[in-house]
């Protein structure tokens, strides 16, 4: 049997990155890399470049990184392999993205999901081992990241060009795994929307769906023979006024291959760099609780009608902010309007028209290109 091991976010800087300056880092993962070295293949979420780079890409959001160097933590855990798709992995554009391939080829680590356009970052990576010939597609949400074009940047999720791709990847691979970075972070289940374009993912050819983005770890099914796991959490992603929180918990799942057999899985549990900095196994009673947590979001997921209403709640959650945000308030004036201290500047006729915008594949197309202050 063919053994391949996955993470989810994988961003070796600040605590971790200041122990690896100083060569202390190689106890941080003494008690996970036994995982690692028994797979044929493991394969991390590499969620930041490895750059030194200071030249940050205009968008929203924190900008990450971590030292070309860390590069040899992949190396350590017999890492042969990166996702790159993600929304952070361009967050130093083009040069932070090639100072990072240098770093991977110095340790002989390959890499899909990126590239210096939308060919290249498309492009799906065949694995090969005795007769067993595996392919892996790595997409992700479209962020700031994604390329859609002749620009350098990451493999945007688009469901029949993934189509495609997974029908050409049958032609010449005994399994697809199709590695996903999308989700509502913090949030441990996927919406019904994820649910149905995963399940389509199989439905089109993939044997194994594997996400990340989320930073928690969510629930997971097997759907026609094929395991979908929607989130694996973090796996190493030190981050500050983050610690004994879910942030700090992560799934590794190990995938069986045999030729004219269903995928099998096993999952490991790790905690990673909380009030201590580092990564440890969790213990077997923490083991058993996280397994019982899973397996209650297992049922809901299985549950059309449960799934939807976890999601309509937790939709209600963001509306506050969400409304807050399409307001042309700033600063102070926006945390009055959020309070209720300040009426609405846009109108229900405003907000209908804004609805229609959105939601409406065509107008959408344009609406981005309009408002993008990039273009």
């Amino acid at each position: 049997m063919i053994k391949i091991g996955f993470t989810g976010d994988f961003c070796p800087w600040l605590r971790v990155e200041k122990q690896f300056k100083t060569n202390t880092w190689k106890p941080l993962f003494e008690s996970v890399l036994p995982f690692f070295k028994e797979n044929d293949l493991n394969v991390l979420d590499l969620e930041c470049p490895l750059t030194t780079s200071n030249a940050g890409i205009k968008k929203t959001g924190p900008h990450i990184k971590a030292h070309p160097d860390t590069a040899a933590i992949l190396n350590h855990l017999n890492c042969d392999l990166v996702a790159t798709a993600n929304n952070h992995f361009k967050d130093y554009g083009w040069e932070g993205m090639q100072e990072t391939y240098t770093a991977l080829q110095k340790h002989n680590i390959s890499w899909l999901g990126s590239g210096e356009n939308l060919k290249e970052a498309s492009k799906t990576f065949y694995w090969k081992k005795e007769e067993t010939k595996i392919a892996f597609i790595n997409i992700a949400e479209n962020e700031w990241t994604t390329t859609f074009g002749s620009e350098p940047g990451c493999h945007p999720i688009d469901l029949a060009h993934v189509f495609n791709q997974i029908q050409e990847a049958k032609k010449q691979a005994d399994f697809i795994v199709v590695i996903v970075h999308g989700g509502h972070e913090h949030y441990e289940l996927p919406s019904p929307r994820m649910k149905k374009w995963y399940r389509f993912f199989v439905d089109a050819g993939a044997n194994a769906v594997i996400g990340h983005h989320t930073h928690i770890i969510s629930g997971y099914e097997v759907y026609k023979e094929a395991p979908i796991f929607y989130s694996l959490g973090n796996f190493c992603f030190d981050w500050e006024g983050m610690r004994n929180l879910p942030w700090n918990k992560g799934m590794l799942v190990r995938l069986g291959f045999e030729k004219s057999k269903p995928i099998t899985f096993e999952m490991e549990f790790v905690t990673q760099n909380s009030d201590e900095v580092g990564l440890k196994m969790l213990p077997i009673e923490e083991r058993n609780t996280m397994l019982l947590h899973l397996e209650k979001r297992n049922q809901i997921i299985a549950d059309d009608a449960a799934l939807q209403s976890k999601f309509d709640k937790y939709v209600l959650t963001w509306k506050p902010l969400m409304n807050t945000w399409i307001q042309p308030y700033k600063g102070i004036m926006a945390s009055l309007y959020k309070r209720g201290l300040l009426p609405s500047i846009i109108t229900k006729k405003k907000k209908l028209l804004y609805t229609n915008l959105m939601r409406c594949e065509a107008h959408r197309d344009i609406l981005i290109h309009s408002i993008n202050p990039n273009q």
